[in-house]
C-alpha cells in the first residue's frame, strides 16, 4: 500500500483524501489543519489521523474536542508521498520540509511550475512522471484545457487554440469572496496565465487565453476555438469525446444549458459533494466549420477535476502503475466514476 499524507485538508485536500482512501492500493496516514474547523471534525469522523502545523495550538483543538495525532513533521515520517493542498504560495515554502524528511511531494496549480519543475496531467504526460520526487498537478482550468486539446491533437492535430475562461468568483464556501455584482476582467491584459500554464504540459502549442470572473460559485465555463491540422467532422469530434475517460458529454436532449443544471445532475447521480471530476463538454455547442475550425463550450468543476489527477500522479511517482490509461481506469473504478 502507498502511504499518503495530505498537507492541507481544505477544498482540494479533503477531496483528494477521500479519493485516495477509496483506492485499492493506497491509504491515508494523515491529514493536516492549522486550526479547529468543521473540516477538522470531519477528519476525525473519517478516521483520518489529524496533524497540526503548530503543536503549541493543540490546546485549542483539545478544547474543541478534536483529536490530534501530532504535528506535520511527525506526519511526514509516516508517509511515502505527501499531497500539498495548502493555499497558493504556502506550498512552495514547504518544499524544504519535504526534502528534509525525504518524501515525494505533489503540489497544486496554485503554485508555479518551478516549485516541482514538472507539471502533470494524467491524459498527457503520465509516463513522464514515473519515479519523480516532485510533481505539480496543474490547475482546474489547465487540466480541462489539456484534456480536450491533447485528445483532439492526437487524432486531428491542433494548429492553434484560442480560449476564454469565464471563471467562478468563489468556491461555494468562500463567503468572504466576490464579486457580488460585476464581471471582472482577470486579467485585463491578454494572454491570461492559462495559456502559458498549458504550455508547461503541452510545450510548443500555439495557445492564447483570456479570462474573466463572474458572480457564481459552481464551475468555470470555457469558450474554446481550435484550428485543426487535418479535416474533421462534428460526428468524429463527438465520437472522440465519448471515448475519453475524463471528458463527459452534456447531451443536448437533457436540455441542460447551465452550470446550475449540471450541479443538479451531479446531485441526482449521487456524486459525493456534487463533484464532477470530468470536463463537461456541451454536445449542442460542438461545431466544425470549414472542416478545420472546431468550436465548443466546456464546464469545469474547479473543486473536483484535479482530484483524480492527484491520485494518478501518486501512482506515477511511486512507479507502481507504469501505464497512464491503467491508472486512470483504477482510479475511476475505485470512485465508481463514469463520465456523464
Amino acid at each position: 500500500m502507498i502511504r499518503v499524507a495530505i498537507n492541507g485538508f481544505g477544498t482540494i485536500g479533503k477531496r483528494v483524501a477521500d479519493a485516495v482512501a477509496a483506492q485499492p492500493d493506497m491509504e491515508i496516514v494523515g491529514v493536516s489543519k492549522t486550526r479547529p474547523s468543521g473540516e477538522a471534525f470531519i477528519a476525525n469522523q473519517r478516521k483520518y489521523p489529524l496533524f497540526i502545523a503548530d503543536i503549541d495550538k493543540k490546546q485549542a483543538f483539545d478544547a474543541a474536542g478534536i483529536e490530534v495525532a501530532g504535528d506535520i513533521p511527525q506526519m511526514l515520517q509516516l508517509c511515502d508521498i505527501v499531497v500539498d493542498a495548502t493555499p497558493g504560495g504556502i506550498g512552495a515554502e514547504n518544499r524544504a520540509l519535504y526534502e528534509l524528511y525525504k518524501v515525494k511531494a505533489i503540489w497544486q496549480g496554485g503554485e508555479g511550475h518551478d516549485v516541482a519543475g514538472f507539471s502533470f496531467n494524467s491524459s498527457c504526460n503520465y509516463e513522464d512522471a514515473i519515479g519523480r520526487d516532485f510533481v505539480r498537478v496543474v490547475s482546474c482550468n489547465t487540466t480541462g484545457l489539456c484534456r480536450i486539446i491533447h485528445a483532439v491533437d492526437k487524432v486531428f492535430g491542433v494548429e492553434k487554440v484560442r480560449a476564454t475562461m469565464v471563471r467562478r468568483g468563489s468556491d461555494p464556501g468562500g463567503i468572504k469572496n466576490g464579486p457580488i455584482d460585476a464581471v471582472v476582467l482577470n486579467p485585463v491584459t491578454i494572454p491570461s496565465h492559462h495559456g502559458p500554464d498549458v504550455n508547461t504540459v503541452l510545450p510548443g502549442l500555439d495557445i492564447v487565453t483570456m479570462a474573466m470572473i463572474v458572480p457564481t460559485t459552481f464551475m468555470h465555463m470555457h469558450v474554446l476555438q481550435m484550428e485543426l491540422k487535418s479535416d474533421a467532422t462534428r460526428e468524429e469530434i463527438l465520437d472522440m469525446i465519448k471515448k475519453h475517460s475524463r471528458i463527459g458529454l452534456v447531451k443536448k436532449a437533457t436540455g441542460i444549458t447551465s452550470t446550475a443544471e449540471l450541479k443538479e445532475l451531479a446531485s441526482d447521480m449521487g456524486r459525493p459533494r456534487c463533484d464532477l471530476w470530468e470536463s463537461c463538454v456541451y454536445e449542442g455547442s460542438v461545431s466544425v466549420l470549414n472542416n478545420r475550425e472546431l468550436f465548443l463550450f466546456q464546464a469545469i468543476h474547479q473543486e473536483a477535476d484535479v482530484v483524480v489527477e492527484n491520485v494518478d500522479a501518486i501512482r506515477a511517482m511511486m512507479g507502481t502503475v507504469r501505464n497512464g490509461e491503467d491508472s486512470v481506469q483504477i482510479t475511476n473504478e475505485a470512485l465508481g466514476f463514469e463520465p456523464i
